[in-house]
């Protein structure tokens, strides 16, 4: 199989996968793309949306998956010529994927841990012993009573405690835009501007 300039189908698959996942945007867009021109658009589609899982940290899946959904609004009336539009789509997942934190834990899971048996049979069996007992035993954590719920309140939980616990509770944790506001919060130096008491929402 070769594409429309000539280049072996699985090598171009190949190379667009792994521009991609060493943040190539431009070589990675260029060998999408010369999918798309040679007619293998649907398998395009299929790659990105495997690289998202396959490679990328976070929820970008959705992205991508949104991005397909836009292609094929375009292309649901077949045009005249019977040729494909919105290769804009697939450019933009090329860019998103190659600018994405990348992150292959999904792949090693799949491969090292499953299906290489990296636990032993009498780890697994203690393992499903140990959760069956523990479900019967399980109570709610004491994180869970913020000023949401009524023990949170009368313990004397609030809104400001609420967003600052969340924020320090949040596992491998990225920057975000309000890291600033929720350290100004913390030091005193804003508040929340409003009732610190959760809103309520009237029963109609």
């Amino acid at each position: 199989m070769k594409t429309i300039r000539g280049y072996d189908f699985g090598e171009v698959v190949s190379a667009m996968q792994k521009a991609i996942r060493r943040g190539d945007a431009r070589l990675g867009g260029y060998w999408a793309i010369e999918l798309f021109e040679s007619g293998y658009f649907k398998y395009v589609w299929k790659r990105l949306l495997i690289i998202s899982a396959e490679d990328c940290w976070g929820i970008l899946t959705q992205e991508v998956a949104a991005l397909h959904s836009a292609f094929e609004l375009v292309n649901a009336a077949k045009s005249k010529d019977g040729i494909a539009k919105g290769r804009i789509f697939i450019a933009k997942a090329v860019i998103l994927l190659a600018s994405a934190k990348k992150s292959r834990d999904a792949d090693h899971l799949t491969n090292l841990v499953y299906d290489a048996q990296a636990m032993d049979a009498e780890t697994l069996a203690a393992e499903l012993v140990a959760a069956r007992r523990e479900a019967e035993d399980w109570e709610i954590p004491g994180y869970a009573f913020d000023c949401h719920t009524a023990a949170g309140r009368r313990a004397g939980k609030t809104k400001a405690d609420f967003f600052l616990d969340e924020y320090e509770a949040l596992a491998n944790r990225q920057a975000g835009l309000f890291d600033d506001d929720l350290r100004d919060l913390k030091t005193g130096q804003r508040n929340l501007g409003h009732s610190d008491r959760p809103r309520r929402t009237r029963k109609p």
